[in-house]
């Protein structure tokens, strides 16, 4: 031990303060040769800054003082405080960007001090008195907030709101007195348009619209007979059948040169008018009097018009109707070999009982219809869902959910989605005016499965439908 601090005792008598500087020294010579390796070139150059700061403070400390001098004391303080200036002055290096940093905002530069001012302890660049200004928070809307916004993203253009029923109109007159110069021996009524537009349920773009041709019969000479009582087993179609033969046989109706075995068909019906419209009717020169181009869709089972004007492309699809005992049935059969079937269509009483639901409690289920509607518009795979099928789950939850009032379009909502779940994981939607009947009856099992699957993901996250 003694033989330790006698050792100890010459190492300091022989190095002194001397040999700690010089340790120092290679200390920092050797930090200087590695730093542009380990910190780059900008963090080399910010530690050379620093160190030789340092060094010249240590130098002015262990160097000889002329003690006679007052001066050099004071000018060994005044560069001892610009070397301090020097190292908290010195850049520091420009951190590696990270992914979340680029959302920061940025700083603006420093500005200058005004001399007698005291510095902003907070680092604030504006003047002494001006208001600051607070970064506004992130603000993470709520599914009200986002179903409120997408709705306004859903209307129609004014020009198309304008143009295409004024487009529809002229087109149903001139059809209109077609079939009365060409079959004035057949009492169809009065032809009129339907659709979303004019019941201010369509979103998005007004590209469809439909005109209906009533076919007026004589209650005397026809009934109908429900789709239950026939081989499609099915409560929403109807036949029209021709009755009392012997006290009026046929040809005492005008309509019975389109019955097939007693019964009135549709598809007869259908294929007459389809050749009047693609053969018959002159749709260029009436194109050319209301301005756009108008071409019957030949390979369409539909009676389909395609019209094309400067503003908008319009597709208008001609159904016959038929009114009879308090029902509406549209001449669209299935497809197959049964061609005397008609549609009952509840269109007219969907809308008529949500707007009266609406009324009677000021509340957003035209609103919520709207916005499913575009959801299902937007997804080409929800196509088939939208219309009737979504409106029929609204009418069925006001039975049960009361709170239809627009602060509570949120919920309402995703109990729609849940029931729409519920309904196509069974496979059976039923009918809010006939629960014999099944929208989902005329779905593939693979369509109902693939948008099962889009609503299920859904119900956790409703956001993604709106996107």
């Amino acid at each position: 031990m003694a033989a330790f601090w006698q050792q100890r005792g010459r190492r300091q008598e022989n190095g002194g303060l001397g040999s700690v500087i010089d340790g120092l020294g290679s200390v920092f010579d050797v930090l200087l040769a590695n730093a542009r390796l380990v910190l780059g070139v900008s963090g080399a150059a910010v530690l050379a800054i620093a160190t030789l700061a340092v060094k010249r403070l240590i130098d002015r400390a262990t160097s000889p003082r002329d003690e006679g001098d007052p001066k050099a004391e004071q000018k060994s303080l005044e560069e001892s405080w610009q070397d301090l200036a020097l190292i908290k002055t010195t850049p520091k290096a420009p951190k590696k960007q990270r992914r979340e940093d680029l959302s920061e905002p940025l700083l603006s530069p420093a500005q200058p001090l005004v001399p007698g001012e005291a510095p902003d302890p907070r680092g604030s660049s504006a003047p002494l008195g001006a208001p600051q200004a607070k970064p506004s928070p992130l603000r993470c809307l709520t599914l009200q907030e986002k179903l409120l916004s997408h709705s306004t993203q859903l209307a129609v253009p004014e020009i198309q709101v304008s143009l295409v029923p004024q487009l529809a109109r002229s087109i149903c007159t001139q059809l209109q007195n077609f079939l009365r110069s060409k079959c004035p021996e057949l009492p169809f009524g009065r032809l009129f348009l339907s659709g979303a537009l004019l019941d201010g349920l369509e979103v998005l773009a007004a590209e469809h619209i439909h005109l209906m041709l009533p076919v007026v019969l004589d209650a005397g000479l026809w009934s109908l007979i429900s789709g239950e009582d026939t081989v499609v087993r099915n409560p929403q179609y109807w036949m029209i059948k021709r009755i009392d033969l012997g006290y009026f046989p046929r040809g005492c109706s005008p309509w019975d040169r389109f019955t097939v075995g007693r019964y009135l068909s549709s598809s007869v019906l259908n294929e007459t008018l389809h050749k009047l419209l693609v053969a018959s009717i002159n749709w260029p020169a009436i194109g050319g009097l209301l301005g756009c181009a108008i071409h019957p869709v030949v390979a369409s089972r539909e009676l389909r018009l395609e019209v094309k004007h400067d503003q908008v492309d319009l597709n208008i699809t001609l159904f016959p109707v038929v009114e009879m005992e308090d029902k509406v049935l549209l001449a669209v059969p299935p497809e197959g070999l049964v061609e005397n079937l008609w549609l009952e269509s509840f269109y007219r009483a969907e809308v008529s009982r949500v707007k009266e639901l609406d009324a009677g409690d000021s509340g957003a289920r035209q609103l919520c219809l709207r916005i499913l509607n575009g959801v299902c518009r937007s997804q080409p795979c929800l196509h088939k869902l939208g219309g009737s099928p979504v409106t029929h789950v609204i009418l069925h939850l006001s039975d049960t959910a009361s709170d239809w009032a627009e602060e509570s379009l949120a919920d309402r909502f995703q109990q729609v989605l849940e029931e729409l779940v519920a309904s196509l994981e069974k496979g059976v939607l039923p009918s809010y005016f006939n629960p014999k009947i099944n929208l989902f009856s005329r779905l593939l099992e693979e369509e109902i499965d693939e948008m099962g699957f889009v609503l299920y993901r859904a119900i956790s996250e409703p956001e993604v439908l709106l996107k």
